[in-house]
């Protein structure tokens, strides 16, 4: 017995690993089907790191050859409620002028990390701006946005694992969960 046993005992898992991978072959093919050439994928981290990295290896299984880039944006600080405000706390480094981008992030639910994200890369004179998520939360946005592509619809819980976290712990884990007790 582990330590690793002790952290899975805290946490529900919402979406097995097989689950996530089985979902995101079916995203690959979408995406593929869009015939979208010239490809940019835009991972918003932290919280996307796992998923967007599974997703490109998905993209490859299904035949596409994206360019990947990074974008660091933040609307939560250390503080679970979002407080409204989102700002780059590092840019990407590739140009998108002209160019078919993919914005990848983990959970949608306010919509204004998204919403930013979509508007800065409109801005930059991006030719088409697809959104893929991995959970969408259904709850009341704060701005009106939708992503394109959702691997999972997900309850409104804080959810933890496959990269995102709470307080810096649980993004190694390979399932979404949610903490049931601190």
């Amino acid at each position: 017995m582990g330590h690793g046993m002790a952290v899975e005992s805290e946490l529900e898992v919402i979406f097995t690993p097989e689950a996530i991978a089985a979902r995101l072959g079916e995203l690959a093919v979408k995406v593929a089907d869009e015939k979208l050439d010239n490809l940019l994928v835009v991972a918003i981290l932290k919280g996307s790191f796992v998923f967007a990295a599974d997703l490109i290896r998905a993209f490859h299984r299904v035949g596409l050859t994206p360019e990947v880039d990074f974008m660091t944006l933040s609307s939560y600080r250390k503080n679970r409620v979002s407080s409204g405000q989102v700002s780059i706390l590092r840019d990407m480094d590739l140009d998108v002028r002209g160019r078919n981008v993919l914005i990848v992030d983990d959970v949608l639910d306010s919509g204004r990390t998204l919403a930013f994200a979509k508007d800065l890369i409109a801005a930059r004179g991006a030719k088409t701006i697809k959104s893929c998520v991995l959970l969408d939360k259904k709850v009341k946005r704060a701005v009106s946005v939708e992503a394109d592509l959702c691997a999972f619809e997900c309850p409104d819980v804080f959810v933890v694992g496959y990269g995102m976290d709470v307080a810096h712990r649980y993004r190694e884990l390979p399932f979404v969960g949610r903490v049931v007790k601190e």
